[in-house]
C-alpha cells in the first residue's frame, strides 16, 4: 500500500484513478503551510499539488519516501525541481490538460474583437442603446495567423477552417505534410503581420519568441488588424501594441497574459477602450482542471507501479556506470543539438543521430534526450527538459532516428546530428578530445574545430579572395571583436563557410550588413 497526499482543492473527480486504485491510500487535504507540511510529508509516497503550496527543498529533505511530486498544471515555478531531481524525486506535470481550454478562450477572445463584444456589453449595462458604433467584421474569409503550431495553435487552426477563414501557420517544426493535413499553409512571420485579419501566438516564451511582434512587425501590417495573446507575456511589445492601435494600424487586441502579473493598476491596457483583457484564464475551465488531475493521477499510478511515464520535468535516474560514462557528453549532445537546430530551416520531420566509437556499447538513451532538447530547445525555451524532449517531437511528428557504428576514423567518439527538413539537411557534429574538451568537429559537410560556447557567427559564402577581409572590417567598424575564426571548404572557389566566435551576440542590423557584403549568402548567430 503506498500513500498519496492531495492538496490545494483539487476535485475528487480529478483524482478518482488514484481513489480506486486497491493498492493507494489517498488523502486529500487542504492547502498545507510549509511547516504543517513538514511534519506530515514523511509517510506519503507521492504527493500532488496544484500552485498554491510550496514543495521545496525543506519539505523533500523530510520526504523519506517521496518517488513523486505531481503538479496539476503545466507550471512547475512552486516544486524544487533541483531539490527533487538530487533526491531522486520524480516531478511530473500535466502539459495537455488545458490545450482545448486555452484554445477555446483564444477563439472566444477573436469572436470578442471581431464584434467587440465586452465593450458592447459594458455600454448597454450602462444605459447606452449605442449600435452605431459596434460595427463589427465577419470571420468567414479573413486571414487567421497562427504563430506557434503546436497543441494549441493546431486546434485554433481546426476552429477557424470550421468559421471559413483562410489560416497561415508559423512553426519551425512543421513539415507541408503536417500542415496540409489540417488545411493549414505554412509561412514566415513577415508573411503573416503582412497579410493577416487576426494575429494569434502560441509559443513559449524564448530569446527567438520575445516581441516577436514589435514596431517593425506593426509597421507593415495591413491595416485593421487584431492581435491575440492567450500564450506568454512579452511575446508581443506592449507598448509598441499600443502605439499601434492609437496609430490606427491595429484595430483592437485581446490579452489574457501580460509580462508582469498581475498587471499594475495603470497599466495602459486596463482602460483602453480597443483592449480586451482576462486574467489568465486559459486553463480555467472546470473540465482543463479535472483533466489536469487525471493526467497526473496517471503518471503518479506509473510512477509508483514502476511503469513507463511521459511528463516529467526532472532527470531520471541513470545508472551509474551509464551515467559515469555519458555525463561528459551531455552539455555537447545538446550543444550539437542547438547549432543543428539553430542552422536548420523549417520544416523540420527527422532527427538522425549517429555515435560512433566508445558510445556505440551503451544505453545511449540518456543522451539522446539532450541532443533533442538542444534542438527543441530554440524554439521551445523552458517547455522543452531532458525528460519531455522525446515525448515533444513525437506530438509535432519529429521522427528521432539513432544508429550505432563501432568504428571512428580520426575519434574515439564522435556523435553527428542530422536535421532532416523540407528543404535540406542540417549536421553538426562534435566530440571530447584530451586536454581540449568539448569540439565542434563539422558543420554541414565542411571539417571544423571549435568550442561550443559563447557567441558564435555563422557565415556562408563563396570561397573568393576579399571576403574574410570584409567580414573583419564590417565587425572591427561595428565594435565587434572576434575571438576565433575558422574556414572551411572543400574546393578551391566553390562553397564555404565561415565560424567566428565573438565578444557579443550579433544584433539583426549586423546580420542584414554581412549579408548584403559580396558572395555571402548566410549569416546566422548561433547561440550557445
Amino acid at each position: 500500500m503506498v500513500k498519496v497526499l492531495v492538496l490545494d482543492g483539487i476535485s475528487d473527480q480529478g483524482v478518482q484513478l488514484l481513489k480506486d486504485a486497491p493498492d493507494v491510500q489517498v488523502d486529500i487535504k487542504a492547502t498545507m503551510p510549509e511547516d504543517v507540511l513538514v511534519e506530515v510529508i514523511a509517510e506519503y509516497d507521492a504527493v500532488m499539488v496544484r500552485s498554491q503550496t510550496k514543495v521545496n527543498a525543506r519539505v523533500m529533505e523530510a520526504a523519506k519516501n517521496l518517488k513523486v511530486v505531481g503538479r496539476a498544471g503545466v507550471g512547475v515555478d512552486n516544486i524544487d525541481l533541483e531539490a527533487a531531481t538530487k533526491r531522486g524525486i520524480v516531478v511530473v506535470n500535466a502539459p495537455d490538460g488545458n490545450t482545448i481550454a486555452t484554445c477555446e478562450l483564444t477563439f472566444g477572445h477573436i469572436l470578442g474583437l471581431s464584434r467587440m463584444i465586452p465593450q458592447a456589453y459594458k455600454k448597454t449595462v450602462g444605459g447606452e442603446w449605442d449600435r452605431k458604433t459596434f460595427v463589427g467584421v465577419e470571420l468567414r474569409n479573413k486571414v487567421l495567423g497562427i504563430i506557434g503550431m503546436g497543441r494549441i495553435g493546431s486546434e485554433v487552426a481546426k476552429r477557424a477552417k470550421a468559421f471559413g477563414m483562410n489560416v497561415i501557420g508559423f512553426d519551425p517544426f512543421m513539415t507541408d505534410k503536417r500542415a496540409e493535413e489540417i488545411g493549414v499553409k505554412l509561412g514566415t512571420v513577415d508573411e503573416i503581420v503582412r497579410n493577416a485579419d487576426f494575429i494569434t501566438v502560441h509559443t513559449p516564451l524564448t530569446n527567438d519568441t520575445r516581441n516577436i511582434i514589435s514596431r517593425p512587425q506593426f509597421e507593415v501590417m495591413k491595416k485593421g488588424v487584431r492581435i491575440i495573446n492567450c500564450a506568454r507575456g512579452g511575446i508581443i511589445d506592449e507598448a509598441a501594441l499600443v502605439e499601434a492601435i492609437d496609430a490606427g494600424i491595429v484595430a483592437g487586441a485581446a490579452f489574457d497574459v501580460f509580462i508582469k502579473e498581475p498587471p499594475e493598476a495603470d497599466h495602459p491596457f486596463l482602460n483602453h477602450p480597443k483592449i480586451i483583457v482576462t486574467p489568465h484564464l486559459g486553463a480555467s475551465t472546470v473540465e482543463a482542471q479535472e483533466n489536469v488531475a487525471v493526467d497526473v493521477s496517471e503518471e503518479i499510478l506509473h510512477i509508483l507501479r514502476n511503469e513507463p511515464f511521459k511528463n516529467a520535468v526532472n532527470m531520471p535516474s541513470v545508472p551509474a556506470n551509464v551515467l559515469k560514462k555519458l555525463q561528459p557528453f551531455f552539455n555537447l549532445g545538446e550543444k550539437l543539438g542547438k547549432v543543428a537546430g539553430q542552422l536548420a530551416d523549417n520544416g523540420l520531420h527527422e532527427i538522425a543521430i549517429n555515435y560512433a566509437g566508445d558510445l556505440a556499447d551503451v544505453d545511449v538513451n540518456p543522451l539522446t534526450r539532450y541532443i533533442v532538447l538542444g534542438v527543441l530547445s530554440n524554439h521551445l525555451g523552458e517547455d522543452a527538459n531532458v525528460i519531455n524532449a522525446l515525448h515533444l517531437a513525437k506530438a509535432r511528428d519529429i521522427n528521432v532516428v539513432v544508429t550505432k557504428t563501432s568504428a571512428t576514423k580520426s575519434f574515439t567518439n564522435l556523435v553527428t546530428v542530422t536535421l532532416k527538413t523540407d528543404d535540406k539537411d542540417s549536421v553538426a557534429a562534435g566530440t571530447l578530445l584530451a586536454g581540449y574538451g568539448e569540439r565542434i568537429v563539422q558543420i554541414g559537410q565542411y571539417p571544423v574545430d571549435i568550442s561550443p560556447e559563447g557567441h558564435v557567427l555563422f557565415i556562408a559564402h563563396n570561397d573568393k579572395p576579399g571576403i574574410i577581409g570584409k567580414v573583419g572590417t564590417l565587425l572591427g567598424d561595428t565594435g565587434v571583436n572576434i575571438a576565433t575564426m575558422q574556414v572551411g571548404r572543400k574546393v578551391v572557389g566553390g562553397d564555404a563557410i565561415m565560424l567566428l566566435t565573438i565578444d557579443k551576440e550579433a544584433d539583426d542590423a549586423l546580420l542584414g550588413a554581412l549579408k548584403n557584403l559580396p558572395e555571402i549568402t548566410t549569416a546566422k548567430a548561433v547561440r550557445l
